[in-house]
């Protein structure tokens, strides 16, 4: 399982590095509404529906809706920063009520359990996750940008499982995935913490005016928000009863297991960077 897991995140970076060199932006925005749009169908069984027909038509609503916002916002030609933060903003405050949700489990089930509000829930997980990756191609070196998200949310991850694995002890959410710990926590800040002396020291000229305290800021937030993106889908899995969202990608589970934690730190990041002047 390891080494399919590993192939498997190897074949994906690679594709995603050639995509982010080689695709123009509205390309990349058609391949990440792709990847959105298998997170939705993903998505739609978790929400309760079973029906093959309902499923594809709340896809095409989402994949509605990241149409409307490209256009609203012209994603595809130098978006206004007043035109999206708004979408930023509400995301950010919708991840906020997600962490309440996720520490009152399994009581504040009482308020998501039903299929409607779990539907407003993916709209709310994929939607503005798309719309910040779109926005952020659109600024000075905005694959790169996009990249630097991957690896915090990577480093992140990795300074979890390492610490945990060796320090693990007091459950971080036990209820909801009771894998993860206070330790393991704790390992992924200081990862992300690294990481942004990292980025600091290589900032680009036209960024020399944010400091360091902004850049480790917006990294640890960052960091902070891709943990809440994935208990949250984890905590939805765990009342629809499902392991995995998917089967698509080996070792991996489904795209929705690869996107969860993305999605809530795409908007946190790149509002981060709004909000320190980038």
């Amino acid at each position: 399982m390891l080494k399919q897991r590993v192939i498997t995140a190897l074949i994906m970076a690679g594709l995603f590095v050639a995509s982010i060199v080689y695709l123009p932006l509205p390309g990349l925005a058609l391949l990440f509404g792709i990847l959105i749009g298998l997170g939705a169908w993903e998505w739609s069984r978790m929400a309760g529906f079973s029906n093959p027909m309902v499923r594809a038509i709340y896809v095409l609503l989402v994949l509605a809706g990241l149409v409307a916002v490209y256009l609203y916002c012209h994603l595809g030609d130098a978006p206004s920063r007043e035109m999206v933060q708004p979408f930023l903003g509400v995301a950010c405050l919708w991840w906020s009520f997600a962490l309440l949700w996720i520490k009152s489990y399994p009581d504040s089930a009482i308020f998501w359990r039903n299929t409607a509000m779990r539907c407003l829930m993916g709209f709310l997980i994929l939607v503005p996750a798309w719309i910040a990756a779109v926005y952020l191609l659109s600024f000075p070196q905005g694959g790169m940008l996009v990249v630097i998200m991957v690896i915090v949310v990577a480093a992140a991850d990795i300074g979890a499982y390492f610490a945990g694995k060796r320090f693990g002890e007091h459950k971080l959410a036990g209820q909801v995935s009771p894998a993860k710990t206070w330790e393991g926590f704790w390992g992924g800040v200081v990862a992300c913490v690294l990481l942004a002396l990292l980025l600091f020291y290589l900032l680009p000229d036209h960024a020399a005016h944010i400091g360091l305290v902004s850049v480790v800021a917006v990294i640890i937030t960052t960091g902070l928000a891709s943990v809440v993106g994935d208990l949250t889908v984890s905590m939805v899995k765990r009342e629809s009863g499902v392991k995995d969202s998917g089967s698509l990608l080996p070792g991996h589970g489904g795209v929705l297991d690869r996107l969860d934690s993305l999605s809530a730190a795409a908007p946190a990041y790149t509002l981060g960077l709004l909000l320190v002047g980038w």
